[in-house]
């Protein structure tokens, strides 16, 4: 960094305000502004909402909610499977303390050091120890045991599969901006898995979601990615279902109906579509559909399509780099199997292709104002 200096009695002095070494919104910003994670109608924010889900257990539906972030959510689902299953091991860099996010917090004290251990700082070890038994955005050293071993496992069994599988592992990782992550903890790998058949990748964008769906991906036979948005660690806050719960993978969920424009999104941008699509219909007068894909591969084609047939345009919003991205994918399909409904082209609106540098992320990831626009752009084109 280069800064204008002036010379002074006794010393140096700078001449330039003191400045933030990354990235924040700008000021009087109408758009780009923090996301309100306390009114935001994408959380639950009262018991009766919580419980309302009709994807619960009625076990859970009929209980009792507490109102926790992300990070004890996926802490509650850990537990639980731990507690409902001798069979089930929490292994990983640093989880025996606690992880550097919190989530395997006191489990190793409740479940004891054989169940929940650390390992060496070794990804690709940690990798195939699991799958021989059968964490972190930094993910790339493990991607040989993962695309090669693991994802050709039940495949490989044949009509084996039911009991020589990878089932039951989940590898969990937080992924996504935080603001200040710089090129390493930035990073948003999903469209590099979802070209491996056998592997699902899972997004949670909520402490409901993210209770429910690592429990389903306990449960599934196919081996998981579970990225977890390291930013809504603690800003999301909601009323979770005291009861295990699973909730279905490869099913998308619409947050909101709407008839003129489809949008398309997963995890954190969700928050910045909410809010870009409800100053969009202030200002446009128009009805948006917001749609959580949940999960990423394979994905819910039906849901989609059966959205974009309704509405003809189509938004497709994701952190990750947009070439060769989930969008693409998305994009792709919608020509396939919308092409006569369509009123304008789909939408991409990713990260840059670029690495993502410790001053530049809040400019690399999808903000309000690209949302919105891309908005504005469907309808008037």
């Amino acid at each position: 960094m280069f800064r204008k200096l002036q010379r002074c009695y006794g010393g140096v002095a700078n001449s330039l305000p003191p400045r933030r070494g990354y990235a924040s919104h700008p000021p009087n910003a109408r758009l780009n502004i923090p996301t309100d994670y306390a009114t935001t109608p994408l959380l639950h924010h009262s018991a009766k909402s919580s419980l309302a889900n009709k994807e619960l257990s009625e076990e859970a539906r009929n209980g009792t909610t507490s109102r926790i972030n992300l990070f004890q959510a996926v802490n509650a689902a850990l537990s639980h499977a731990l507690r409902s299953d001798q069979r089930v091991l929490l292994f990983g860099e640093d989880v025996a303390f606690g992880g550097v996010f919190r989530c395997s917090m006191n489990l190793a004290t409740e479940f004891g050091d054989d169940r929940v251990f650390n390992t060496p700082l070794s990804e690709q070890g940690i990798m195939g120890f699991a799958i021989g038994a059968a964490m972190e955005d930094y993910v790339f050293p493990a991607f040989d045991q993962i695309v090669n071993e693991a994802a050709k496992c039940r495949y490989r069994a044949g009509h084996n599969a039911d009991t020589m599988n990878c089932g039951g592992l989940v590898i969990r990782m937080p992924a996504g901006g935080v603001g200040h992550g710089g090129l390493y903890h930035t990073q948003s790998p999903e469209s590099l898995f979802t070209h491996v058949p056998g592997m699902r990748v899972v997004v949670p964008r909520s402490p409901v979601q993210a209770k429910g769906l690592l429990l389903g991906a306990i449960a599934s036979n196919d081996p998981v990615i579970f990225l977890e948005p390291k930013i809504l660690y603690r800003a999301a806050v909601e009323h979770v279902p005291a009861e295990p719960y699973t909730l279905p993978l490869s099913t998308a969920e619409v947050l909101k109906e709407g008839k003129d424009v489809t949008i398309v999104s997963y995890g954190t941008p969700l928050y910045t579509c909410q809010s870009a699509l409800a100053a969009a219909e202030k200002d446009f007068k128009c009805s948006v559909e917001l749609i959580d894909l949940r999960t990423v591969y394979p994905w819910d084609r039906q849901a989609v399509m059966a959205s974009v047939n309704k509405t003809g345009r189509c938004i497709v919003v994701h952190e990750s780099m947009v070439n060769a991205g989930v969008g693409a994918e998305v994009a792709a399909t919608i020509q396939e199997g919308c092409f006569l409904r369509l009123e304008a082209p789909v939408q991409r609106v990713g990260g840059w292709s670029t690495h993502s540098g410790l001053a530049y992320e809040k400019f690399n990831i999808p903000d309000v104002v690209r949302v919105y626009d891309a908005i504005r752009n469907a309808l008037e084109y």
